[in-house]
């Protein structure tokens, strides 16, 4: 098996992950390496688009699509960073409702949020590419598995198990987490973790495990020309929750959550699952809502890189963060949890994914500081 040695392993290559490098770099640091399970980067982030969309900026999202620079000024002064166009959720007009199983659509006074959801041109994935084109290309690997984590005296052992070729192992200093508690808590540690810590990294939900989305791609917003926001609540489904999800300049887009339990939808033909979404949007929106030109459905439950069997049938809050690190035994000093749930904050939050990541590289560098004195 092939050993490479790094300072520091970043296991993921969601926000976190990548921001966690990012800020690795703005300190000079530059001994590391992000390994993602996955084929792509973003993790719980990810936009989609119409084949063959105008542009990357004709992209919508699938995961996380909001947040609200009043409440969370750290991420705020990120998207401004890095020259990302941002704009504010559509809510003009009056929204949709459904409030029994049997009741016939109702149309009511739609309601402006307090503080504005705002959302990023291209949607949340924009981000994300930002992020990539500042790091070095070496040092972000896609399909690297991280199987198992070893402690080996003052340094930790990564066994990694590539899609593709024969394993490898990173031996490292320190191992940031930008992985969910739960995904964490799976990796075969030796010596093990404080039985403590890990039950509270099991016992904390993933955000996005359970949920899933549905997403309908159309030529133009009609909603808006009937006097219609776009939102819509429901009590007969399969969507609970509706928003207008068009880009400025760009394509028009109706997105809504299921109120179906994971168990359920699992149960259930993709193909029919779209079928009741484009009645329910008739329903609400009118017929030229039946006929998107493209739909999508993406259901976080079944992501193996995202939910486990405990996040099957969570309710799907923003929970308390856990402790996102050792503070006795052999792991002490050299393993740090930077995803989302970890933030003190904003746990589950995209805002959650940079606060977490970036007070874990402000520990690293002040442990180094204070070990050079």
């Amino acid at each position: 098996m092939t050993t490479y040695t790094a300072r520091i392993a970043i296991v993921g290559g969601g926000l976190a992950g990548l921001y966690a490098a990012h800020a690795l770099e703005h300190q000079g640091i530059r001994d590391y390496v992000v390994l993602e399970a996955r084929d792509v980067w973003g993790g719980r982030i990810a936009s989609t688009a119409p084949l063959g969309g105008a542009s990357a900026l004709d992209r919508f999202d699938l995961g996380p699509t909001w947040f609200w620079p009043d409440y969370q000024p750290q991420l705020d002064r990120l998207v401004e960073s890095l020259g990302l166009a941002r704009f504010a959720q559509h809510e003009a007009g009056a929204m949709m409702v459904e409030p029994r199983p049997d009741a016939a659509p109702m149309r009511t006074q739609g309601y402006s949020s307090g503080a504005p959801s705002m959302r990023l041109l291209g949607g949340m994935s924009s981000l994300i590419d930002a992020l990539r084109q500042l790091l070095p290309r070496d040092k972000l690997l896609l399909n690297q598995r991280v199987r198992r984590l070893r402690g080996a005296g003052p340094q930790a052992e990564l066994e990694v198990e590539p899609a593709h070729g024969a394993g490898v192992t990173y031996r490292v200093e320190h191992v940031l987490l930008a992985l969910p508690p739960r995904l964490a808590a799976a990796i075969d540690f030796s010596p093990a973790l404080p039985e403590a810590l890990l039950r509270a990294w099991r016992n904390t939900a993933t955000w996005m495990a359970p949920h899933a989305k549905y997403l309908a791609l159309y030529d133009e917003p009609f909603w808006r020309h009937q006097g219609l926001s776009g939102e819509a609540r429901s009590a007969r489904g399969p969507l609970v929750e509706i928003h207008d999800a068009s880009m400025p300049g760009a394509g028009a887009a109706l997105f809504g959550f299921f109120g179906v339990p994971a168990a359920v939808r699992k149960g259930v033909a993709e193909d029919l699952l779209r079928a009741h979404c484009r009645a329910q949007f008739a329903r609400l929106f009118g017929e030229a809502a039946a006929s998107p030109k493209a739909d999508f459905i993406k259901d976080w439950a079944t992501d193996p890189w995202t939910a486990t069997p405990a996040d099957q049938d969570g309710p799907g809050q923003h929970g308390v963060a856990p402790p996102c690190s050792v503070t006795e035994g052999p792991w002490r000093g050299r393993l740090t949890g930077i995803a989302s749930e970890w933030s003190p904050r904003f746990p589950g939050y995209v805002a959650g994914a940079v606060e977490a990541a970036s007070l874990a590289v402000k520990a690293l560098v002040e442990l180094e500081a204070s070990r050079s004195e």
